[in-house]
């Protein structure tokens, strides 16, 4: 049996590619996985967990016929699906992870992530994840007609494009000495994460003792997932078929 990690499909109506990739794969390697954790960024926006329309339910429905199968399936919220709550944890059979948790893989002792909060260059946006982070400001934001919170999400999609274009690439990477402080702080010789888009495993030293960043790419023209067996781990490229 495998453990499966996955991040950053970025799913919406107008990617129907992504979309039926992600049926397919959740159709097909996720059910013979032991379990399968989302980190972060499954949607590409979500404004709560009232708002449901056919697309979300067809993307519920598909991760809970994975959780029925016998597949423990966890779910860690990213920065564009922050939002994501106990109700649709329920409808699929998720359960919802703290930002910085850490397993046992195996016999190794691994810390899982998004990621976002490891940018710590990139001030303008820890700003930003500060302010939606707050529980009082999701209260307002929840508050609103699912209409505006849409039309706000909307927003901040086309307002990060825009930031994002003006920004180098070392900004919006993690910051080194956070992804070693924030290690340290758990203990751990291993990070998984995704976030960034750049797939990749980076091999380093943490306090002497080797120790390892494991990226996950994003699905926007293939798929990317990391595979955990008794024998180790495995960065792979899912080709996409349509």
């Amino acid at each position: 049996m495998s453990t499966l990690f996955i991040s950053d499909l970025h799913l919406e109506p107008s990617r129907e590619d992504i979309t039926a990739q992600f049926l397919e794969f959740m159709a097909g390697p996720a059910r013979e996985a032991e379990t399968l954790y989302l980190l972060g960024d499954v949607f590409e926006a979500w404004v709560g967990d009232d708002f449901r329309n056919s697309y979300s339910d067809r993307i519920e429905a598909a991760i809970r016929e994975v959780s029925d199968a016998g597949v423990a399936c966890r779910f860690m919220h990213g920065n564009r699906d922050f939002l994501v709550g106990d109700a649709f944890a329920e409808r699929t059979g998720c359960t919802l992870l703290d930002e910085e948790t850490v397993v046992d893989l195996y016999g190794e002792q691994v810390l899982l992530m998004h990621g976002d909060s490891l940018c710590t260059d990139d001030i303008a946006y820890q700003q930003f994840r500060k302010m939606v982070r707050d529980p009082n400001w999701q209260r307002q934001f929840l508050g609103l007609p699912a209409e505006q919170r849409v039309a706000l999400a909307r927003q901040a999609r086309e307002r990060s494009r825009t930031d994002s274009a003006t920004k180098t690439d070392d900004i919006m990477d993690v910051n080194p000495r956070t992804v070693e402080a924030t290690m340290r702080a758990h203990g751990v010789h291993t990070l998984l994460h995704g976030h960034t888009h750049r797939p990749a495993v980076h091999e380093f030293e943490l306090d002497g003792t080797p120790a390892r960043r494991i990226v996950l790419g994003d699905w926007y023209t293939q798929g990317s997932m990391v595979r955990w067996n008794a024998d180790g781990f495995e960065l792979q490229t899912l080709d996409r078929s349509t």
